[in-house]
């Protein structure tokens, strides 16, 4: 395994964009590449599970190219999506993405999010809480502009249980992704990062209780692709 020095909490944020900045332009194809095409079908699984209304709005936090809101728009064509990411170049990325089409992005912190209470109907993030210096403050965020009753979703990547799964996992993102992501993405040391992210990042049901902890209702979480991907669900509730 290939050993980096993760950033210090305080560089973390500027580290992080830096890095989103440096792959933007190869950021899709790696994670086709890296997932098989995957993610694409667990990005789905996130809007489904946003059960949005008709019209409804959905923020996606760290939208990056914007995959989420995009599946949004293709599966409720009336729908009404933010995406808001640090990283401008990311977003500059993945304009008309669909049919020609764009989305309002916004750049913003997602431990600062620039949006009024109560202002959306659901809020998703997709592989972003590795890249927070505080997953609760990131959690309270979207808590805070989603509506009573609306759903706060998150896709990330977990560490499988101990057994066969778990040495398989750790060969693969931290040998082969990196390697792929030096060919591929032209860009090893961020994806040695990516990896070496996940080692102190919690486990899923620590990480449904960091949901509890910040009023969430109803958490739950759903793991796929042999238990490395988890997707965690709470609902917003009635107690402001």
């Amino acid at each position: 395994m290939t050993h980096i020095h993760l950033p210090p909490p305080e560089e973390k944020p500027r580290y992080v964009q830096r890095m989103f900045a440096r792959i933007s332009d190869r950021y899709d194809l790696m994670n086709r590449v890296m997932t098989g095409g995957q993610d694409r079908v667990w990005r789905r699984m996130v809007v489904e599970l946003c059960e949005l209304p008709s019209g409804g709005r959905i923020l996606d936090v760290a939208t990056g190219t914007g995959d989420i809101v995009y599946e949004a728009i293709r599966r409720h064509p009336h729908v009404r999506p933010v995406g808001v990411d640090l990283t401008l170049e990311m977003m500059l990325a993945g304009r008309h993405k669909f049919n020609g089409r764009s989305i309002p992005f916004v750049q913003g912190d997602a431990l600062h999010l620039p949006f009024a209470d109560n202002s959306f109907d659901a809020a998703c993030s997709g592989f972003m809480m590795r890249n927070v210096v505080d997953i609760a403050q990131a959690f309270a965020e979207q808590r805070r502009v989603v509506r009573p009753g609306g759903k706060v979703v998150c896709l990330e990547i977990t560490r499988p249980r101990r057994g066969l799964w778990r040495p398989l996992f750790h060969l693969y993102f931290h040998r082969i992704v990196p390697l792929l992501g030096a060919i591929i993405g032209r860009e090893r040391a961020a994806y040695t990062y990516l990896p070496h992210s996940t080692l102190t990042f919690p486990d899923a049901d620590t990480l449904a209780d960091i949901m509890r902890q910040v009023g969430l209702h109803d958490v739950y979480y759903r793991t796929v692709m042999f238990g490395t991907i988890a997707i965690h669900v709470g609902r917003v509730g009635e107690d402001r």
